[in-house]
């Protein structure tokens, strides 16, 4: 009978890429330096990086559901429901329950929220376009389109 047991004389590193070469490790590296260009615009409006990209995903769309929300945003559910609960205290959103289906609560934003988006997104758009004119607009929408062909690609071996 063969064993499995792991050769104690064999590199700790034997069965993976280096990690330079790790994926995760450099698209992590990637999204820090990308986020590192919005940071300074985060602390200025007083939110989080999560705060943000919930702002924007209801700028979106009128009214969507907290399940919905939590895929548009990578949000887990738990870590949404304190997060809307900290958005509304300060006015940004609203949620309501859904009139035939009680069960059901759509997020909507405030005209605060709506403030802070037409305040603010100038200025995020305006880090997007320094982005697009050091790395390139057309490099930047194929990087779009090859990060949608990995995350559906990932998502058919998960």
């Amino acid at each position: 009978m063969e064993s499995t047991a792991i050769n104690p004389a064999a590199p700790a590193n034997a069965e993976l890429r280096d990690f330079a070469h790790s994926l995760p490790m450099a698209l992590l590296r990637s999204r820090e330096a990308v986020m590192e260009c919005f940071r300074p615009l985060l602390l200025r409006c007083e939110m989080t990086e999560q705060q943000w990209r919930i702002l924007r995903a209801l700028a979106d769309n009128d009214a969507i559901t907290i399940s919905q929300l939590c895929n548009k945003c990578c949000i887990s559910k738990p870590s949404m429901t304190g997060m809307l609960q900290r958005m509304e205290e300060r006015g940004l959103i609203k949620r309501k329950l859904k009139d035939h289906d009680q069960r059901i609560t759509r997020v909507y934003l405030t005209r605060r929220g709506k403030n802070l988006i037409s305040q603010y997104g100038p200025e995020s758009e305006t880090k997007y376009k320094e982005i697009e004119l050091v790395f390139g607009k057309k490099r930047l929408n194929q990087l779009h389109a090859l990060l949608t062909e990995l995350e559906n690609a990932a998502k058919r071996i998960s």
